[in-house]
């Protein structure tokens, strides 16, 4: 049985006081970790006054790191960093951070062999846009992203993954796909991991779903046998929605 986890990504929004603010009014109201997990994924600046103020079922992660450990590269923060702050989650390979900013599934897997390296929890994200959807190319893609971004992994570090599976082209767009395609694709990425590794490995890995997830559509998700999870954008705002949604991973 694997636990769910509820991760909400904040990308560029709320200041310290609005930070300070959310998670003052969602601690206390977090199911028991044993549950689930219960993650907020929140912007460098406000990571450290929202690990001063987590209590027991609530735990901290990043949106991005670099692979090296120290060195000239301006605007960046490593897993070292992340770690030396309290922070236990880290997402790698966000879709933004691969169309805006560039990264290679080359640069996705060393930062996850980092990010292992430093005993940070990894939260890989893989997805396809709307033309490969209709062009009958998501398993391919997909494959393909999981090939290069997994290799060199181990099966141990690979169980303790989780893997978002986030189709483009329902992030922030307002289009979610049925709950069905969901499971079918999030299946699918379990298969390719078998492939990878092996069964004990694909039944243990938890695979989120990530795509305009809110209130409405979080309890059909969650019933679905391949989706441990979600990966949340816009939802995870507010705090009364965050509350929402965790506890809908454990009904």
């Amino acid at each position: 049985m694997r636990k769910p986890i509820i991760a909400g990504n904040w990308k560029m929004f709320k200041t310290r006081d609005e930070a300070i603010n959310f998670i003052l009014q969602v601690n206390d109201k977090m199911p028991s970790i044993d549950e689930v997990d219960s993650v907020i994924c929140a912007q460098f600046t406000v990571l450290r006054c929202l690990v001063k103020r987590q209590l027991n079922n609530l735990r901290i992660g990043a949106q991005n790191m670099h692979w090296a450990e120290e060195g000239a590269y301006t605007g960046e923060v490593s897993s070292s960093m992340l770690k030396s702050i309290g922070v236990t989650y880290v997402i790698i390979g966000h879709s933004e951070r691969r169309a805006m900013f560039n990264e290679t599934d080359e640069s996705i897997n060393k930062k996850l062999h980092k990010a292992f390296e430093a005993e940070l929890s990894p939260i890989l994200c893989v997805g396809e846009s709307l033309y490969e959807r209709e062009n009958g190319l998501t398993e391919q893609l997909l494959e393909g992203q999981l090939v290069k971004d997994l290799e060199g992994l181990t099966k141990e570090q690979v169980k303790s993954l989780v893997i978002a599976y986030e189709p483009i082209w329902a992030i922030g767009t307002g289009k979610t796909a049925t709950a069905q395609i969901a499971d079918e694709t999030c299946g699918f990425v379990r298969s390719v991991v078998e492939k990878l590794y092996d069964k004990e490995t694909a039944d243990a890995i938890r695979i989120q779903y990530g795509g305009s997830v809110k209130t409405s559509n979080i309890d059909e998700l969650m019933s679905m046998p391949n989706i441990d999870g979600a990966l949340v954008g816009g939802a995870s705002l507010k705090a009364d929605d965050f509350i929402t949604l965790v506890h809908a991973a454990v009904k």
